[in-house]
């Protein structure tokens, strides 16, 4: 069955009682928190400078270099805050429930990376004057939306939302220290409450034109980068988390596209028009090729890991004695 396409403006007012209502949701089962309880202040001291503190050195930080770029990778994403605040009000409104949502959306977002750079700065994590000059280029980069419209937006953000909150989530246990753990734990469980509201969205879209939903998803999911894959040295840190196991195929696959395509029934929903039948075959052939290179991926991950145990092993045997010769 074939159904007439909505343009932007009246899907989203069509859809304002439903954004309305889980705002309402959205408010009720959040929990105030503070950023200033997650820090640990009392580690902290000057850096050089004016202040002439102790200059940072790499053997001050307790954290592993994948956790780190992890961290990284993690803070610069959500310093980036002012970019996906204008891409979804471009794609949307700043009107009504609408507007209430993003301006909810923005205010947890933006303590997120007060919070995560507090802890960077005061256990020595990283270099503080490496990472402020990649934040001023992250910023002075900006961000390209790669949404075509408020459909692709929506899927696209609850495709974002649910990677980063695994990504956090990850990078906390990852990190092996337990303040770390605790701090980015908070912020995925916003994350959860961030993904479920643009889920829900696309749930009550679905409803009303569910050929545009289905296509938004396969263009997205075919498509999808992470929001700060425009940061300085993105690729080199996104290789060294993921052969690290914090945010690779295998998770991306298991954990972000397959639970959000489930949860939404997205390969159950009946009465598609030809584009969209077109799009969930797409859609699921992707799924396929993904799981595929997930699984090489993680075996030659195990692979180089088996191969690195082993020359370790042999450096740590003690060379023989040397035969008597007659």
């Amino acid at each position: 069955m074939n159904r007439p396409n909505r343009d932007d403006a009246a899907l989203i007012a069509e859809l304002e009682p439903v954004a309305a209502r889980l705002l309402d949701r959205h408010v009720t089962a959040a929990r105030e928190w503070f950023p200033h309880q997650y820090v640990p202040w009392s580690a902290g001291r000057d850096f050089d400078g004016p202040l002439d503190g102790d200059p940072w050195r790499e053997e001050q930080s307790r954290l592993s270099p994948a956790a780190r770029a992890a961290l990284v990778v993690n803070l610069l994403t959500e310093d980036n805050l002012p970019g996906y605040y204008h891409a979804l009000a471009v794609n949307s409104t700043r009107d009504g429930a609408w507007g209430e949502w993003l301006n909810r959306w923005t205010a947890e977002e933006d303590r997120h990376a007060s919070s995560i750079r507090g802890y960077l700065h005061t256990t020595r994590a990283v270099d503080p004057v490496a990472l402020e000059r990649a934040r001023m280029a992250q910023l002075s980069t900006g961000f390209a939306s790669p949404a075509t419209g408020c459909l692709s937006g929506i899927a696209y953000v609850a495709l974002q939302e649910l990677a980063t909150r695994i990504s956090h989530r990850n990078t906390g246990r990852f990190s092996g220290d337990p303040v770390c753990e605790r701090l980015m734990a908070r912020i995925a469980q916003d994350e959860n409450l961030h993904m479920v509201f643009y889920r829900e969205v696309l749930r009550a879209a679905l409803t009303l034109t569910p050929d545009e939903v289905v296509v938004a998803l396969e263009e997205n999911v075919r498509s999808f980068r992470m929001p700060g894959h425009a940061m300085p040295g993105f690729a080199p840190m996104a290789a060294q988390i993921a052969v690290a196991g914090v945010y690779d195929p295998r998770i991306h696959h298991d954990d972000v596209l397959v639970p959000l395509l489930r949860s939404l029934g997205i390969f159950d929903v009946e009465g598609l028009g030809a584009r969209g039948e077109q799009a969930r075959e797409a859609l699921a052939g992707h799924l396929q090729r993904l799981d595929v290179r997930a699984a090489r991926f993680t075996e030659r991950r195990a692979q180089a890991l088996a191969a690195r145990q082993r020359r370790g092993d042999e450096e740590r045997t003690p060379a023989p004695d040397a035969p008597v010769s007659g």
